[in-house]
């Protein structure tokens, strides 16, 4: 694993997350009965200490009721208010050591409140789903919520057996006892607290494209009222994994799935290995496809190559953007070179006051991050060449994978592969608020060319 550590608070998020001590792995066992809502859960956290003795550390958890707190398996002096445990170990933990916290919880879980309204554990009418970026994770489970402190998990929620159970990573094992289902899943590879997804529903799990081939197992689970409009909306997911890894390089993780809510939902949210779509996204005239673009080319930039700090959020943003424009231009759409048109021409006519190398906390999901940061990249392609662009980016995603990151490391990478200094164009378009020209795209084809039979035609949902 590579990427540039950070041993600082969040400065959008100070309250969030300590970086005194990182974590490795969580085990979290859930007991969820949606009727009353009602969440019950052990987390087995193994962390390492930092460059300090630790007299005392916190996790981030929402006002449950606290059932029992151990370090090490013995019980410290602990305070639980404002989201915050705080906890005493029984003696300081020496620098660089290895320790254990049991955390048992339990409670009506909620949202918490954000300035974008409520995130994380939401209760849906028949159901639940997580959605929790950027601090909505302390919703469900006690964690040291900063996107930089990333771990494995192993997630078992016990539920009662009508409903399917989906969470990011492998499917180990499913357990009925009597009238209720245990579900068993391990994402081994490092996760941060605000990616990891898990959705509670009445689904029907179906498969995308042919297993028979090989390639990047997909699955989705839908209402079974939305399969018709599913099935044509996602067809062409599976021909986007492969164009996402001709670009970007090898799909980082095990599989991939994703999830339909019976619900509206105002936006699709990535998670680790799964994305998370509303109802209101399958029309069955791929009226959302875009979007699904963009949720899949998260799992290489946002999930993989994970920022370290909340300041760099355009290398998610821009880069899953991007992606849509790259798909738009491989599979018959326009170009990425006529999106970016577009693009230029609605920011020219809005406020330009955003800074994207540190938009702030007001503005770090504005719509103009996500444009700007398209338009950052084909800037950089306009001024590599595509050879050096996609060589470029595949390396960023395998260098960086499972790692953290920067707006400065990502300058320095594609210094690399520059003919001449591109410090201008980074300071003209990360650094400064006015909008620079539209990018000239005299070294870039006006279209990736589309190889014979692309994108495939059988790429449709199966049961």
């Amino acid at each position: 694993m590579s990427g540039q550590k950070t041993t600082a608070s969040d400065p959008y998020f100070p309250a969030n997350g300590d970086p005194r001590y990182r974590v490795h792995r969580y085990e979290l066992a859930l007991e969820y009965r949606p009727g009353p809502n009602r969440l019950a859960g052990t987390a087995r956290l193994s962390a390492i200490a930092g460059r300090a003795p630790l007299t005392e550390f916190h996790l981030n958890l929402a006002e449950f009721k606290i059932g029992r707190v151990l370090v090490n398996g013995r019980a410290p002096h602990y305070a639980h208010r404002g989201g915050k445990l705080r906890i005493r170990p029984p003696k300081p933990l020496p620098a660089g050591a290895a320790f254990t916290v049991e955390v048992h919880w339990a409670g009506n879980p909620k949202p918490v409140r954000s300035p974008w309204g409520g995130i994380g554990w939401e209760e849906l009418a028949d159901g639940a789903l997580v959605a929790s970026q950027p601090v909505g994770a302390p919703s469900w489970y006690p964690c040291n919520d900063r996107p930089a402190d990333k771990a494995s998990y192993h997630i078992s929620v016990n539920t009662p057996s009508p409903y399917t159970v989906v969470a990011g990573g492998r499917l180990l094992t499913r357990t009925t006892k009597a009238s209720t289902t245990t579900w068993v899943y391990e994402q081994s590879a490092p996760t941060s607290s605000y990616l990891v997804g898990l959705s509670i529903g009445m689904y029907q799990t179906v498969l995308l494209g042919d297993p028979g081939l090989g390639g990047v197992p997909q699955s989705a689970h839908v209402p079974a009222h939305l399969l018709p409009q599913f099935s044509r909306d996602f067809a062409r997911q599976p021909a986007m994994m492969q164009l996402f890894e001709e670009l970007f390089g090898p799909y980082p993780f095990g599989e991939y799935a994703v999830v339909v809510a019976d619900e509206e939902l105002d936006v699709p949210v990535e998670a680790q290995g799964l994305s998370l779509f509303g109802a209101n996204h399958v029309d069955g005239v791929r009226g959302s496809e875009r979007l699904i673009a963009h949720e899949l080319a998260h799992q290489w930039f946002g999930n993989s190559v994970t920022i370290a700090d909340w300041r760099h959020i355009w290398l998610n943003e821009g880069f899953a953007k991007y992606a849509e424009w790259l798909w738009s231009e491989r599979s018959g759409g326009r170009t990425a070179h006529e999106l970016a048109a577009a693009a230029h021409r609605l920011l020219a006519s809005q406020p330009r006051d955003l800074r994207l190398v540190d938009p702030g906390r007001k503005l770090m999901f504005d719509d103009r991050l996500y444009q700007r940061g398209g338009l950052v990249l084909h800037a950089v392609r306009c001024a590599l060449g595509d050879e050096a662009f996609f060589r470029m980016l595949r390396e960023w995603a395998a260098v960086h994978r499972h790692g953290v990151v920067t707006t400065a490391g990502f300058m320095s990478h594609a210094a690399r592969y520059a003919a001449e200094p591109l410090e201008d164009l980074f300071s003209a378009w990360l650094y400064e608020p006015s909008l620079p020209p539209l990018p000239t795209a005299k070294r870039v084809r006006p279209s990736i060319p589309a190889r014979p039979g692309y994108p495939p035609t059988n790429g449709g949902a199966s049961r």
